[in-house]
């Protein structure tokens, strides 16, 4: 009998090629959906071909489709084809300000073809798990209005109800969110409602920082990865409001990816979950900029504009406690400073082969 299939959309970014790797090594065969729309939003330092050469290296079998997932007929028909046994969706337009210049297209994307995704999983595999790959960004600028207190190196939260972080059943509504993150609580309410309404084992996953090694971080997103390439070229990194005292926490993509392997395992019904490094891996701009000169012994290049990005948190980290309760053999493999060395060894390593094949 041959092994399941597993789905992933944005299957070159970095959660989806995690999840693809992941997956083939636990004996899942891959589909993989990318169209390298990332090349559209961000120009060519956001062009993902290269993950899809990994892709085919790395997992045997590797099955790609270079659809766009805007395209009804096209989500429908593969997913007909399919049946997967899972679908993991990570496809979307992910960066905060660009939504902004392009609100028809980031709403098309992440809210219509998400969907498109969940009404072909209703209509081919409705007991399949459905994990989305929400966002953090789904909670607006409402964690602002905590009490917070400053510290000589970033913001933390003065409220002793957030001391382990924002839970899940945090308000999402009456604040402001981003173009982006509108599209995105439209297609988190939607993934819920699946499951609520249709029975279907879906689950949100609100992340913060995700990130790794092999992340193609740009200025617009992508923190540590864009920071930690900054570094390494000397680049200027323009720090925007709140002192860089701007707290994120951030999460490994293969924990990430360890994350949704649990699920299919024991999947629910509407799960949300909180997914994020925690208070242990959280971080300031400011703090980030000393761990990755320390990592590097190069000086952090760096500017600063008082005005902050609309709808941005001052202090962000997930609480970890429902997702841990619901799976106790999950946890947190990666550490802050681990998290830094790998994506700082995977930047060098990118940037020479870039520098020699300029030579060649």
């Amino acid at each position: 009998m041959p092994s399941p299939v597993a789905l992933i959309t944005g299957s070159c970014g970095l959660i989806g090629s995690e999840v693809c790797v992941f997956l083939a090594n636990c004996g899942i065969r891959i589909a993989g959906i990318d169209d390298n729309h990332r090349a559209v939003f961000f120009g060519p330092e956001g062009d993902t071909s290269w993950s899809l050469e990994r892709l085919k290296r790395e997992i045997p079998g590797y099955r790609h489709h270079a659809i766009d997932i805007r395209n009804r007929d096209a989500v429908l028909a593969l997913v007909a084809e399919l049946r997967p046994a899972l679908i993991v969706h990570t496809a979307a337009q992910p960066a905060h300000d660009r939504a902004a210049s392009i609100p028809f297209l980031d709403f098309e994307v992440n809210a219509l073809g998400t969907l498109h995704l969940l009404e072909a999983a209703r209509r081919s595999c409705p007991e399949s798990p459905f994990v989305f790959t929400s966002t953090n960004k789904v909670y607006g600028d409402r964690p602002n209005s905590i009490p917070l207190r400053e510290l000589e190196t970033r913001w933390d939260y003065d409220d002793p109800a957030y001391r382990n972080g924002i839970p899940e059943d945090y308000p999402i509504d009456q604040s402001k969110h981003s173009v982006f993150g509108a599209s995105k609580v439209a297609a988190d309410v939607m993934v819920q409602e699946y499951g609520r309404y249709f029975n279907m084992p879906t689950c949100c996953l609100r992340g913060g920082c995700l990130t790794g090694p092999n992340h193609s971080g740009v200025e617009l997103h992508g923190f540590l990865s864009y920071l930690i390439r900054c570094n390494l070229e000397d680049r200027e990194y323009k720090v925007l409001g709140y002192k860089g005292k701007q707290v994120r926490d951030n999460i490994h993509s293969e924990d990430v990816a360890r994350f949704v392997f649990e699920f299919y395992r024991a999947p629910r019904v509407a799960a949300v979950y909180n997914m994020g490094g925690g208070k242990g891996n959280s971080c300031s701009v400011l703090e980030a900029f000393a761990r990755v000169e320390a990592i590097t012994g190069k000086p952090m290049h760096w500017s600063y504009t008082a005005e902050n990005r609309m709808g941005d948190h001052i202090c962000y980290y997930s609480d970890l406690r429902k997702l841990m309760a619901d799976y106790p053999s999950w946890s947190i493999t990666r550490s802050l400073d681990a998290i830094f060395v790998e994506i700082a060894e995977s930047w060098r390593e990118r940037l020479s082969r870039r520098t020699q094949a300029l030579s060649l």
